[in-house]
């Protein structure tokens, strides 16, 4: 990949992802001027012995003691000399003292994220570090150094200290890392790369681990998978559409122009797009029979048809229940079939453009905020070193803009929407597989003519399951805040754990989304191949041999009984007549990646590897990718 030139300024999201993933970075050469002013300005405070927080102060609630001028225990007899200057042991002490994270290491390319948002935030030229501490920062990053950081440890202020000291400290040739895949002393990774370790000078340790940058790199990560699922979830629920033989009303443009939410109107344009082309949606009433289970008599009349792993019917209104009613079984023929005879779908259907778009939203807000993010500056003191000023607080600034709590708020709300998401694919794929919610279709989309198959039963208890967990780990951390270092910080944001949370539930709602491609994919098989077979019987038979899949005749009475024949042979003359039923052009093209495959579910057989390849097509954006293909877009 191509580097990425980072200026301090101009970082983007999708730059950073592409580091995150291997790509290098290079340092602007016009912002280097600006990193060396601020750290010769420091230098030259110290001459002055001006009191600095960070460089001639120690850190947190020790702020208000000053450095000597050299060590008391020196002064002992038999006491050992140091050639490490006492503001070099200060840097020193603060990161080997605060890289005490514990868990799991982060993946590498959180860790590479991290890298980068730090190298480009200290490129602001206001934190006073050396351009060759910068340089050997990068060189670390570009060399595949990627330091061990646990995950457990940041209270997200004074940003994430201690998972930025697991950074820092294999700069100094301490800590473990991670070289060409293998865990090993960060000063060994270091020399593998043919790198040397830093010695630390004026506030450079305090530069390297104040800082927001393993929340922003977690949010930035888990936005770009979100974004990514957005269009995922869009799919998913035109495919459940089609499957369903749903209305589309609901979605129309001159709808949600009158509730224009950004999200909202651009999921519906997005379901429309997707389903563009269906025969299914949309469909009359009266043309969608049930499902019957499959019985050996079931398709005498049309013997190439015995194959079919289904039987299909409908009932027949009896004319003393249409009173009243004459108007529309005027316009719709008088069958019920698997489609109820009424306008509007479920919620978990109609209200798609309104829960998705919600989601969306949130996911924009969370963009901007870290879109503001990436290029600010995050650690503390803040050096101005050209303020024209007469004293030294007034160009070394003591604020507060480690505090991660813009991006804990901003992932809260992230964090509320994933759970919502996950939610309604829940319930589209329970619909789907439950014969009192599925229009028609077999119970759990499977024949079972014998009573011993389960089908896809159990596909909706792990995508309940998993909604559950989802939910019950969507309370924002953000709200519970628990004061750190003897109450000097005694407001933090816990942002850290807002958007490692937020990073793990995106996964696993890629996960609930691939269930419900796998089970709509089964439905739509079933939907199309019924109505198919009903279009193929009435070209291929008589008003008779249709009479035979519908239930309810008029029994003895001659006129009722023409009545009845006339009226299949109307439906029979309107399915005859009919093209070929399908989906929408583009949940075809992803229903065709699904079956390349996972082959239909004609009887039960196992399914774990089918789940866990569903769920891969998901991860690597295959499903999403061929609809895409369809509509001209990257």
């Amino acid at each position: 990949m191509k580097p990425i030139l980072l200026d301090g300024r101009s970082l983007t999201r999708a730059q950073l992802v592409d580091v995150a993933y291997g790509a290098h970075v290079e340092l602007s050469q016009a912002q280097l001027p600006a990193v060396a002013r601020a750290a010769e300005f420091l230098a030259e405070q110290v001459r002055r012995e001006e009191p600095i927080y960070g460089v001639s102060t120690g850190f947190g609630s020790n702020a208000d003691r000053l450095l000597g001028a050299h060590r008391l225990r020196e002064s002992l007899p038999g006491a050992e000399t140091s050639e490490e200057t006492l503001h070099e042991e200060l840097q020193r002490n603060l990161i080997v003292t605060h890289a005490v994270c514990v868990g799991e290491p982060f993946a590498p390319e959180v860790v590479r994220a991290m890298l980068c948002i730090r190298i480009n935030t200290l490129l602001r030229g206001h934190s006073g570090v050396r351009v060759e501490t910068l340089q050997a920062l990068t060189a670390m990053l570009n060399a595949g150094v990627v330091p061990v950081v646990p995950q457990l440890g940041s209270v997200g202020a004074s940003g994430d200290l201690a998972p930025l000291s697991h950074l820092a400290i294999v700069l100094l040739g301490g800590g473990e890392a991670f070289h060409q895949g293998e865990r090993m002393p960060g000063g060994e990774a270091l020399a593998r790369a043919g790198l040397t370790p830093v010695t630390l000078s004026y506030k450079e340790g305090l530069a390297l681990n104040n800082g927001t940058a393993q929340m922003l790199a977690c949010g930035v990560l888990a936005l770009h998978r979100l974004e990514e699922l957005l269009d995922t979830a869009d799919l998913a629920a035109a495919m459940t559409i089609d499957a369903f033989a749903g209305r589309l009303g609901a979605f129309a443009e001159e709808v949600h122009a009158l509730r224009p939410h950004p999200g909202q109107v651009q999921v519906a344009a997005n379901l429309r797009r997707l389903l563009a082309g269906s025969t299914l949606s949309d469909i009359p009433y009266h043309l969608v029979p049930r499902f019957r289970p499959w019985l050996p008599q079931s398709w005498t009349r049309m013997p190439e048809a015995q194959a079919l792993r289904f039987d299909i019917g409908w009932d027949w209104v009896p004319l003393d229940q249409r009173h009243g009613r004459e108007k529309f079984y005027t316009r719709f023929r008088p069958f019920r079939g698997g489609k109820k005879h009424q306008p509007q779908d479920s919620y978990s259907l109609r209200c798609i453009p309104q829960v998705h778009g919600a989601v969306r939203d949130a996911a924009a807000q969370a963009a901007r905020v870290l879109e503001v993010e990436l290029n600010a500056l995050t650690d503390n003191p803040i050096v101005f070193p050209d303020a024209d000023k007469p004293h030294v607080e007034e160009q070394v600034i003591s604020a507060g803009h480690f505090h991660g709590m813009p991006l804990a708020l901003a992932m809260s709300y992230v964090k509320a929407a994933i759970p919502v998401l996950a939610s309604i694919s829940e319930r589209r794929l329970n619909k789907l597989v439950d014969p009192a919610t599925n229009d028609g279709l077999p119970a759990f989309l499977i024949g079972n003519e014998d009573s011993t198959e389960s089908g896809h039963m159990i596909v909706q208890y792990t995508a309940a399951a998993i909604v559950n967990d989802l939910s019950s780990r969507a309370m924002p951390a953000s709200v519970y805040s628990i004061p750190t270092s003897a109450n000097a910080e005694d407001h933090v944001s816990m942002g850290a754990n807002e958007t490692r949370h937020v990073l793990a539930m995106v996964a696993d709602l890629g996960k609930v989304l691939a269930l419900e491609l796998y089970t709509a994919a089964q439905a739509l098989d079933l939907r199309r191949d019924m109505i198919n077979a009903a279009r193929d019987l009435s070209r291929h038979a008589d008003a008779a041999a249709l009479a035979a899949k519908v239930a309810g005749t008029p029994g003895d009475d001659a006129a009722g009984r023409d009545k009845f024949m006339a009226e299949v042979e109307g439906l029979r003359e309107e399915l005859a007549q009919s093209g070929e039923y399908g989906p929408g052009t583009a949940v075809a093209a992803a229903h065709a990646a699904i079956r390349e495959a996972i082959p239909f579910l004609e009887r039960d057989r196992a399914l774990d590897a089918e789940v866990a390849t569903a769920v891969r097509l998901v991860e690597d954006g295959g499903v999403i990718a061929a609809a895409r293909s369809v509509l001209g877009v990257d």
